[in-house]
């Protein structure tokens, strides 16, 4: 019994050691490489544990420390949000572990499903783990609010031409190459038979095809013509302190700020493009009243988008909502959405009556939680001949893959977000990686302001053509663009990764019936 406690000891030391080296290929360290042996390691270890009846029992467990290991180093980050309000500090130890425990749930439950499978044939237990993996992905990015957050494949941040594939079968089809692909080495260690070769040669070239892809469709992309707009779209980056959410800081310093970073040049077409909740004491009706700030600086020939609480009254009850909205240069409403994908204690309280009386509330306002809004509403800009449909994404939104949009009637993607929340963490740089990820699977241009983050313009093929890096202050200006044919992922979405879930399916019940055959076949001839 001893011997067997210090076993597991051991064991659960190693996976969630494991776990955490795994984060190391996340963003901004991309070593990528690591995870051919973090994978393989992973699934080595499972499959040396089908035999044994007692590893059965405890089979969640093994999924569940590797999990733990991964999100608790590189989900820590979270914690910070809430050193800002003296309220929450005293959760911050149960958020470093609560977090990472509950998403690792997640990879306890495909080690758990992959031990009572009890497929001991080395080829079918690689597809069955991949595809047990990639299953439970999506569905970690997708129940309750969903948290898609750090899925494997943002290991490849930094190599363009592997994940413009994402444009064809987007990130979660991608995540699940990943792991069939990090985790292909153990076939050649475990190989019985040719089997093994054979899968691990196609896996190989999988990803060799998907980077022949990307290096085509990038030279495609730029060999497109370039569309000059009549408006120039100046997005700004800013550092604002947090602190804005929490004293009486005087609104009218903020928006000075804001217009000197813009620099307004009155002969300049522009639609300037402000951060997340930048004003979060002044509601989206009441910025008029600031109107004397912007009459010496702004005229007919601009326009301002940015992040700001919209009020309303329903039944005698006040709602907020976090919107994008638009304004003329006096200051008019011209349009405005509003978010519909709200983080849970930061935008919104699960439970709210009843954490309420214990004193809790969102974090990123001192009244209640933001309401929902009802869809993704395009903003449609039109002045004179122009005209621009733009698709808003507000801060957490961008992280969704293939629930973004669901028509592709579009002409570019902004998302505006405060960074701010993240502290000087990893976190903004995980948060801007999936900018990147949405311009590629859209095939659109993103345009990204952040306060206290990147901003940035990113084009449909991944590459970031101008940027403000993290918690840099001023503006870069967008007014030129390539088109490029809707991408195939942009018109079927998540529908691409069911095809390949069905996929896996068929190799795994073909690959069995081929190697029938060829070994009746060799029973015949002796």
């Amino acid at each position: 019994m001893v011997n067997l406690s210090k076993k597991l000891l051991v064991e659960t030391i190693f996976l969630v050691f494991l776990g955490a080296v795994t984060s190391l290929s996340l963003p901004p360290y991309n070593y990528f490489f690591i995870n051919f042996f973090t994978f393989s390691t992973f699934f080595i270890f499972l499959y040396k544990k089908l035999n044994l009846k007692d590893a059965r029992k405890i089979s969640f467990l093994y999924g569940w420390f590797f999990g733990f290991g991964y999100f608790v180093s590189n989900l820590y980050w979270i914690s910070i949000s809430l050193t800002f309000d003296e309220n929450f500090k005293f959760l911050i130890p149960i958020v470093i572990f609560l977090i990472p425990a509950f998403l690792s749930i997640f990879y306890g439950l495909v080690s758990y499903f992959f031990m009572i499978s009890k497929v001991k044939k080395i080829a079918n237990s690689f597809l069955i783990f991949s595809l047990l993996f990639g299953i439970l992905e999506f569905i970690r990015g997708s129940i309750l609010t969903g948290f898609p957050w750090n899925l494997i494949a943002y290991s490849f941040l930094k190599q363009l031409e592997i994940i413009s594939i994402t444009s064809i079968i987007g990130t979660y089809g991608f995540n699940l190459f990943c792991i069939s692909l990090f985790s292909c080495p153990a076939l050649l260690i475990l190989k019985e038979s040719n089997k093994e070769i054979g899968i691990f040669i196609i896996v190989i070239l999988c990803l060799f095809i998907s980077y022949l892809y990307g290096y085509h469709y990038k030279k495609k992309f730029y060999k497109t013509n370039e569309i000059i707009y009549d408006y120039k779209l100046r997005v700004i980056g800013s550092n604002i302190s947090l602190d804005r959410f929490y004293s009486s800081n005087n609104p009218v310093s903020i928006i000075e700020e804001l217009i000197e970073i813009s620099n307004p040049n009155f002969d300049e077409k522009t639609i300037f493009i402000w951060p997340e909740g930048i004003l979060p004491n002044i509601s989206q009706k009441e910025l008029i009243e600031y109107k004397w700030l912007f009459e010496n600086k702004f005229n007919k020939n601009h326009l301002i988008a940015l992040g700001i609480n919209k009020q309303i009254i329903e039944d005698d009850t006040k709602r907020y909502f976090n919107t994008f909205s638009v304004y003329d240069h006096e200051l008019n409403l011209i349009d405005s959405y509003s978010k519909i994908n709200l983080v849970p204690f930061g935008e919104f309280l699960p439970f709210e009556n009843f954490f309420s009386m214990i004193g809790l509330k969102s974090i990123t306002n001192n009244y209640q939680s933001y309401s929902k809004g009802n869809k993704r509403d395009i903003i449609q800009i039109k002045k004179n001949k122009f005209y621009l449909k733009i698709l808003p994404l507000i801060c957490y939104e961008i992280i969704y893959t293939g629930e973004i949009f669901k028509e592709n009637n579009f002409n570019i993607i902004v998302n505006i977000s405060e960074d701010g929340w993240f502290g000087k963490s990893i976190g903004p740089i995980q948060h801007f990686a999936h900018s990147i990820f949405r311009s590629i699977e859209s095939g659109k241009y993103l345009i990204r302001s952040a306060n206290n983050g990147t901003s940035a313009i990113i084009n449909p093929v991944g590459e970031i053509e101008k940027s403000l890096d993290l918690n840099n202050i001023g503006f870069i200006d967008f007014r030129v663009e390539r088109k490029i044919q809707p991408t195939v992922f942009s018109r079927l979405g998540n529908k691409i990764f069911g095809l390949l879930i069905l996929l896996y399916i068929f190799l795994l019940f073909s690959i069995n019936f081929i190697f029938s055959i060829k070994r009746n076949k060799s029973n015949l001839k002796n």
